[in-house]
């Protein structure tokens, strides 16, 4: 059997859905952001996170600023991912979290050149799992409904040039478990139904 990695976003202190993701067996567990709304609920979280700290990667959603995520991993235990990577099985993983700007003005919002900064770092990783919090821009995981998208262009960019091998996002609560390919890559909005990868 392959290495498990279970990637969820948007649970927006959903303690059952938390539940159910934490009773799920994997070796590695990646919360793509949103765990909490507006910054509130991490004592109802982070104790549901922490039955599997050790193995809790975290990157903040737009409703989470990275001083948020950093004082949550702090006190239960986690792993703190934002901005960063790590080798399993032979993948090059690497986080993102924040979304490009809102008009609801939540506390993780980059521009659009500050996403495109933060991704260079992970430009050149082969075979690579990128996980963000926020999905490209145009696509099948961004749709909020007909004509109306709201993902960032800078992922999308990044994306298309890098072509990493999986790529996971949620932000878009309609796009929840929808999936599509980006050339060589094959990429999935996971939202709090999450996804199990085996590498």
């Amino acid at each position: 059997m392959g290495i498990r990695l279970l990637i969820f976003s948007d649970v927006h202190n959903d303690r059952r859905a938390l539940e159910r993701l934490m009773d799920t067996e994997a070796d590695y567990y990646f919360a793509a952001g949103d765990v909490m709304t507006w910054s509130r609920g991490m004592d109802q979280v982070g104790p549901l996170l922490e039955r599997r700290a050790e193995r809790m990667y975290v990157i903040p959603g737009n409703h989470e600023s990275a001083a948020d995520i950093r004082r949550m991993c702090d006190r239960f235990g986690l792993h703190d991912f934002h901005g960063g990577q790590m080798e399993i099985g032979g993948y090059r993983v690497a986080g993102l979290g924040y979304s490009n700007p809102t008009p609801f003005d939540t506390p993780g919002e980059y521009s659009e050149q500050e996403l495109a900064e933060r991704l260079e770092p992970f430009r050149g990783a082969r075979p690579l799992v990128l996980i963000c919090h926020c999905p490209p821009k145009d696509t099948p995981l961004d749709r909020i409904r007909e004509g109306l998208h709201a993902g960032s262009s800078s992922i999308r960019a990044f994306i298309e040039s890098e072509q990493p091998d999986h790529f996971f996002c949620g932000h878009i609560h309609e796009a929840e478990g929808v999936s599509c390919r980006m050339g060589a890559t094959s990429a999935r909005n996971v939202g709090k139904q999450g996804y199990l990868l085996e590498l």
